[in-house]
């Protein structure tokens, strides 16, 4: 299974996101995932068509 340049651009800055998220406060955690749970969502509703 091979990648497009377009999902590892997306698959590094969702990683660099999450990556963010551990030098935040704790207290900022649980939005800052939501949002990027969000961006999953809306990337996997895309990928099966829905």
């Amino acid at each position: 299974m091979t990648t497009s340049p377009e999902s590892e651009s997306f698959i590094e800055e969702v990683k660099d996101e999450l990556t963010r998220i551990d030098h935040l406060p704790v207290t900022e955690h649980a939005d800052q995932f939501e949002q990027v749970h969000q961006k999953l969502e809306r990337a996997l509703s895309t990928i099966d068509g829905l």
